[in-house]
C-alpha cells in the first residue's frame, strides 16, 4: 500500500501535493470523498448481488426470496462499505493517527455490517422454516425454532459488541473475565431467571403443548399464546391472560386437550320404571345401532349396557369415543348422538325418568265410640 501511495502521490501535480489543512495535502482531501463515493457504489451493487447468492445458496425455496433479500440488504451494505474503505483508506497516506482512527471506524463498520446481517440471516431463515410445509407437518418444531432463533440473535449481539469493543482498543480480556466474575454473581443472584430459561428450553425440547393448544395447568384452563424465554401466557376461557414462569411450568402437571385422539361421550340414560324388560333391551339395541351408524364413531370400544335398578329409574350406560378434531366438532357429534337417543327411546315406548318421591298417605284407626252429642 505504502509503493502504491507513493506512485500515487508522485504522478499527482505539485499543486495538489501542497498541505491544505490538518497536516493533509491536497490530494487527500480531493480522494476521501472520491473514496467514500466509489466505496458507497460499490457497496449498493455488491449487496444486491452477495445477496441473491446467499439466499441461492441457503433458502430452497426461490420464489419467496424477495423478503429474505430484503432484510439482507441494509448489513450487506454496511459490511461492503466498510470493507471497500478500510482496504482503500491505506492508500491515501494519511497521517498515523487518522489512518489508525479511520482504520478503526471502517473495521467497526465492517464487523458491525457483518454481525447484523448473522442475526437478519438467522430471523430471515427462522421466518421461511415456520412458513414452510415441514413446519406445518411438524407443528412441534415451531416453538423450538422460535426458542432456539432468539438465543442465537442475542448471542450474535454479544459477540458484536465484544468485537467492537476490541477494535476500538478496549481490553477484552479483562471484559470477559469480569463478566464472567460478574456472571458467577449474576447466577447466584438470578437463579429465578435462569430456571426459567432452563425451563424454557425443556418445554421447547420436550414440547408437552404448543402455542394455539388448549391446556390445563392446574385450576388454569385456556390457550397458549406465546412461549416466551421467561414465561408462557395462557388465554383463559374468560379471556384473561395467566402468565407461568417457564422454570415453575416445566415441574407442574400439564393437561393438553389438543393431543387427544379422540373425544369421549360417557352418558347414561335413565328410564321410567314403567319400561318393560322388552322396552329396556329395545332401547339398549338401538342405542348401540344408531351409534355404529355415526360416521365419526370408533367403532372398536362401544359400550351400551343396562347397570343398575335405581332408586327412581332403570339406568343404561353409555361409553363411546368420537374421532373428530376438537371441541367444537365433538359438540356437533354429541348433539346428533343424544338427539339419536331421544328417537330410540320414544320408538321403544318409553320415556326418560326425573327424580321423583311417592309418598303414602295412611288414615288412623277408628276408636268405634260414639261421638259426644
Amino acid at each position: 500500500m505504502a509503493d502504491a501511495s507513493a506512485d500515487l502521490r508522485g504522478a499527482l501535480p505539485p499543486s495538489l501535493r501542497s498541505a491544505a489543512w490538518l497536516g493533509l495535502e491536497r490530494w487527500q482531501w480531493v480522494g476521501l470523498p472520491i473514496l467514500l463515493v466509489l466505496a458507497i457504489a460499490l457497496s449498493l451493487l455488491l449487496a444486491r448481488l452477495s445477496g441473491r447468492l446467499v439466499v441461492r445458496l441457503f433458502v430452497k425455496n426461490a420464489k419467496g426470496d424477495g423478503p429474505v433479500v430484503a432484510r439482507t440488504l441494509a448489513p450487506l451494505r454496511l459490511f461492503w462499505f466498510g470493507l471497500f474503505c478500510a482496504l482503500g483508506l491505506p492508500v491515501l497516506a494519511l497521517p498515523d493517527g487518522a489512518l489508525t482512527w479511520g482504520g478503526r471506524l471502517f473495521r467497526v463498520l465492517l464487523g458491525v455490517g457483518f454481525f447484523w446481517g448473522l442475526s437478519r440471516g438467522v430471523r430471515a431463515w427462522s421466518s421461511q422454516y415456520l412458513a414452510s410445509q415441514r413446519a406445518l407437518a411438524h407443528p412441534g418444531s415451531r416453538a423450538l425454532v422460535s426458542l432456539v432463533t432468539r438465543v442465537a440473535q442475542f448471542a450474535l449481539a454479544a459477540f458484536a459488541s465484544l468485537a467492537v469493543l476490541a477494535e476500538l482498543g478496549f481490553s477484552v480480556s479483562s471484559v470477559v473475565a469480569g463478566l464472567g466474575i460478574g456472571g458467577i454473581a449474576l447466577a447466584l443472584g438470578a437463579q429465578k431467571t435462569l430456571e426459567n430459561l432452563f425451563g424454557a428450553f425443556a418445554l421447547a425440547v420436550d414440547q408437552p403443548f404448543r402455542e394455539g393448544d388448549f391446556v390445563k395447568v392446574e385450576d388454569v384452563t385456556g390457550t397458549v399464546e406465546a412461549i416466551g424465554l421467561r414465561s408462557t401466557r395462557i388465554r383463559t376461557v374468560a379471556r384473561t391472560v395467566v402468565t407461568v414462569p417457564n422454570g415453575k411450568l416445566a415441574d407442574l402437571r400439564l393437561e393438553t386437550f389438543a393431543a387427544r385422539d379422540r373425544f369421549l361421550l360417557q352418558t347414561v340414560l335413565t328410564l321410567t320404571y314403567g319400561a318393560t324388560a322388552a322396552q329396556v333391551r329395545a332401547v339398549r339395541d338401538g342405542v348401540e345401532k344408531a351409534l355404529r351408524a355415526h360416521p365419526k364413531i370408533w367403532p372398536d370400544s362401544i359400550s351400551v349396557r343396562f347397570v343398575e335398578l335405581g332408586a327412581s329409574s332403570l339406568n343404561v350406560e353409555v361409553l363411546c369415543w368420537f374421532l373428530v378434531k376438537d371441541a367444537e366438532e365433538f359438540k356437533l357429534a354429541r348433539e346428533e348422538a343424544l338427539l339419536s337417543f331421544m328417537d330410540v327411546v320414544e320408538a321403544a315406548g318409553s320415556s326418560f325418568a326425573f327424580p321423583t318421591q311417592t309418598v303414602h298417605l295412611v288414615q288412623p284407626a277408628s276408636g268405634g265410640g260414639a261421638s259426644p252429642g
